[in-house]
């Protein structure tokens, strides 16, 4: 059962303004991006009472404290008090981002997000997880806020390029590795193309709702959603940083495999059930290059991971398909021998 500010629309414009006209905020203001502003904005507009819209550059680059004070100028200036209302239109970054920001300015005021991409729409969009990257560090600065509304509607992936799909699709893989075999044998029996969309965003949405309400502020099971994001995180920022950027999607796909050679070396996960998953992520991500100077350096920030405790990397291992463990204490050789592997993976 979804939680009461989670909604499934075929029509996101009444929707929307159904539950503004309840709300009856004193002001609204919309934060896009140069391409949420021109694909998805219209879709919106005509319903919107009447509004204010602030846009600011998409990309991870901007989900700094830069762009936040970007947009506390904006609400200052426009004067929205503590009883207005911020929406928030974009991926996964706005979604963190414009979150923050609202869940801070006036020490709160309610926001709405309308997740536009895959990613944002299976994960980023749902357990009020809010942030922004600091010094290279993903998600370093946050807080834990749940929005007045999350909307969600599959129209807007229409208008997605294939690479930003695919970045969604793996935290879809994630979800099934860690909590539903059958739906995993399902999925990886499929190529990217040939995939349900509906049915896997409700399947994850449902998922991750549940884990989510169970534990908000990520005290035990919520852990378990960092799955591939130990190793992926660091080599994700580690790239960032040095002007390689790669997707978030691509980086959670590359830590999926990562942490399955450690859980296979641990006899956790079986070498078939093993090189299944590094088949199949291959099949949809390839690889991304990285050469020994990047493993080094890369491997060293996850010593720097929000997940640690003391000075223990804590990690979470697949337990076979469809189960896995939280706060797995791994070294930093086992990182980079991890990493070192997927560097010799034959395409």
């Amino acid at each position: 059962m979804l939680p009461d500010n989670i909604l499934f629309s075929t029509d996101p414009s009444n929707d929307l303004l159904a539950f503004l006209n309840q709300k009856k905020y004193s002001k609204i203001a919309v934060l896009t991006d140069e391409n949420t502003r021109t694909h998805c904005y219209p879709i919106l507009e005509k319903k919107l009472p009447g509004h204010v819209v602030i846009e600011v550059k998409s990309g991870e680059e901007q989900k700094n404290l830069d762009t936040c004070a970007k947009i506390w100028k904006d609400l200052t200036e426009l004067a929205l008090d503590r009883h207005a209302v911020l929406i928030v239109l974009g991926g996964g970054v706005l979604g963190d981002m414009g979150g923050f920001c609202a869940a801070t300015y006036k020490r709160g005021i309610d926001f709405i997000l309308i997740p536009t991409t895959l990613l944002a729409q299976v994960d980023a969009s749902i357990g009020g997880k809010l942030g922004v990257d600091f010094e290279h560090l993903k998600n370093h600065i946050g807080v834990f806020q749940q929005p007045a509304l999350t909307l969600l509607y599959t129209g807007f992936l229409k208008t997605l390029p294939e690479a930003e799909l695919r970045s969604g699709y793996a935290e879809v893989i994630k979800h099934t590795l860690i909590s539903d075999k059958a739906m995993w044998q399902q999925i990886s029996a499929k190529s990217l193309q040939q995939q349900d969309w509906d049915g896997l965003l409700k399947h994850s949405v449902i998922f991750k709702a549940h884990v989510t309400t169970e534990d908000p502020k990520e005290k035990g099971l919520r852990k378990i959603l960092n799955a591939g994001h130990t190793i992926g995180h660091a080599v994700e920022s580690y790239l960032l940083a040095s002007g390689n950027r790669i997707l978030h999607g691509e980086a959670i796909a590359l830590g999926i495999i990562a942490e399955g050679f450690i859980a296979h070396q641990r006899t956790m996960l079986t070498a078939a059930d093993f090189t299944s998953i590094t088949n199949y992520i291959l099949s949809v991500y390839g690889k991304v290059a990285l050469n020994d100077m990047q493993i080094e350096e890369a491997s060293q920030l996850t010593v720097q991971d929000k997940k640690n405790k003391g000075n223990k990397i804590l990690c979470v291992l697949q337990d076979g398909i469809g189960r896995a463990r939280w706060d797995c204490e791994i070294s930093l050789d086992e990182v980079k021998r991890a990493l070192a592997f997927y560097q010799s993976l034959q395409m």
